[in-house]
């Protein structure tokens, strides 16, 4: 009896690690492919489209849910370094399945000045691999991509840390800026 529970309990746990890396979503995007588009409405209620940001970088990141600790420290790190981001010709756009109403408010609450997109059906973060299932809902996966100003994924990051993770978007697209 012990047993059984041990090995549920691991499942569980590997099941759980699988939907945090995005296995419960199609593959992600590749580094070199085209971004796949899209439409969604921002935390101002208007419609943002991928083709919008023509000619610039993007950095595309997913995150689970407005008003959490680690999508806060995430949302908090990218605004304070969005002088850097712009200076390097890219924006932010943070994606979840909260609606647009949420972003709006979590905006005004975080002083966040960058556009937050809503994916209420999920449709777009699974055509970016990131989607994953808590207690019976679809959220939005912390992932990221880095896409360049021709539309292309450049840079891909699956299971991102929030700490340091603008950093960590920063060097790369410096890196890349300079190619």
């Amino acid at each position: 009896m012990r047993r059984t529970r041990t090995l549920v309990g691991a499942l569980f746990v590997l099941v759980a690690a699988a939907y945090a890396l995005g296995a419960g979503s199609a593959p992600a995007p590749a580094a070199g492919s085209v971004a796949p588009t899209f439409t969604l409405t921002n935390n101002a209620g208007d419609p943002t489209k991928l083709s919008d940001f023509h000619g610039k970088w993007v950095v595309l990141y997913f995150y689970p849910k407005d008003f959490t600790s680690g999508c806060t420290l995430e949302a908090h790190n990218f605004q304070g370094d969005l002088k850097k981001y712009e200076q390097l010709n890219a924006v932010i756009l943070g994606v979840s399945v909260d609606t647009a109403a949420s972003h709006k408010d979590f905006c005004a609450k975080e002083g966040l000045s960058f556009k937050l997109l809503s994916d209420p059906d999920a449709k777009v973060s699974a055509e970016y691999g990131s989607v994953m299932e808590y207690e019976g809902a679809k959220l939005s996966a912390r992932n990221t991509f880095l896409i360049d100003p021709e539309g292309k994924v450049a840079k891909v990051y699956m299971g991102v840390k929030p700490a340091a993770h603008s950093q960590e978007v920063l060097t790369a697209l410096a890196a890349l800026e300079k190619k």
